[in-house]
C-alpha cells in the first residue's frame, strides 16, 4: 500500500531512480531493491529482502522513460515476470541433468519450489497410471519421495549459506506434504487420475510449445496460469490437514 505522500514522492523523482528504491517494497511484494549496473544507468536485476538476487533478461533503462517514473516501474514489472518465467523454464531443463540435492542450491528459492511441484505432479501422475498394470507403483513412488526427503534433510545439516538454507528449509516443508499426500493415495488404493483424491490436489504442469512453455496450476475443474510474480525467498508454514483443506 502506498500513501498519497509516498506516491507523490515517487512521481517527483523524475531524474534520480535511486531515490525510488525505498518505496519498491511497497510496489512489489518480493522486491526489496533493484540493482543497477556500474554506471547506474540500467537496472540489471532485483533483490529480495533476504538478499537473493535474480538477474533480468531485459534490462531497464529509467532514462529512456524521459522522467516518467511510472513507465520504467511498469518495465521493471515486465522484466520481473520475464525473469521468473525464464528461470522456471531453465530450471525445469536443469532438474534432469543434476542430482536433486545439488540442483536445489543453484536456483532461486521460489523457482525451486515451483519446479519441484511440477516434477512431483508429473511423477505422481505417472505412478497412478502405472498402478493399473503394476500394483504398488504409487507406494513405490512414496518410498522414492521419502528417500529424496532424507537427502534434502542431510543437506540442511551441512554447511550452507543462510540463503540456501532458507531455500532448502522451505523445500523440506513442501516435500513432507508431497510425501504424505502420495502415501495417503497409496493407502486408499488410487488407480486413476480421475479419482477425487488426486484431482483435489494442487497440481502444477509446465505446458506449451517449445520456447513458449508456461506453468499451469490445476485443482478439481479450476485452472489458472502461474502469475510469475517474484516472492523472494521467504519461509513456508507447515502444511497440516486443516490448512490443506483451505485450498479446496
Amino acid at each position: 500500500f502506498l500513501s498519497n505522500d509516498e506516491m507523490l514522492e515517487i512521481l517527483a523523482e523524475t531524474k534520480n531512480p535511486l531515490a525510488v528504491q525505498p518505496h519498491l517494497k511497497k510496489c512489489f511484494e518480493g522486491v526489496n531493491e533493484v540493482r543497477f549496473d556500474d554506471k547506474v544507468e540500467n537496472i540489471v536485476g532485483m533483490c529480495s529482502v533476504e538478499g537473493e538476487f535474480v538477474p533480468f533478461i531485459t534490462k531497464v533503462t529509467p532514462a529512456k522513460a524521459n522522467g516518467a517514473v511510472e513507465k520504467w516501474l511498469v518495465q521493471v514489472e515486465s522484466s520481473m515476470l520475464e525473469a521468473v518465467r525464464d528461470s522456471c523454464k531453465e530450471a525445469f531443463k536443469a532438474y534432469a541433468l543434476a542430482p536433486r540435492n545439488e540442483w536445489v542450491t543453484q536456483w532461486p528459492g521460489q523457482i525451486v519450489l515451483v519446479i519441484s511441484a511440477v516434477y512431483w505432479t508429473k511423477d505422481c501422475a505417472d505412478a497412478i497410471r502405472a498402478e493399473t498394470g503394476l500394483k504398488g507403483s504409487v507406494k513405490a513412488f512414496a518410498d522414492t519421495l521419502t528417500g529424496n526427503l532424507l537427502k534434502i534433510v542431510d543437506l540442511v545439516r551441512g554447511n550452507l549459506s543462510s540463503l540456501t538454507r532458507k531455500t532448502v528449509s522451505a523445500l523440506v516443508v513442501m516435500d513432507v506434504h508431497a510425501r504424505d499426500v502420495v502415501e495417503a493415495m497409496a493407502t486408499k488404493g488410487i488407480q486413476t487420475e480421475a479419482d477425487f483424491e488426486w484431482l483435489s490436489q494442487l497440481r502444477m504442469y509446465l505446458e506449451g510449445a517449445e520456447g513458449e512453455e508456461t506453468v499451469m496450476e490445476r485443482m478439481m475443474n479450476a485452472e489458472i496460469e502461474y502469475g510469475y510474480e517474484y516472492l523472494g525467498n521467504s519461509s513456508r508454514l507447515v502444511i497440516t490437514p486443516l490448512t490443506d483443506r483451505c485450498y479446496r
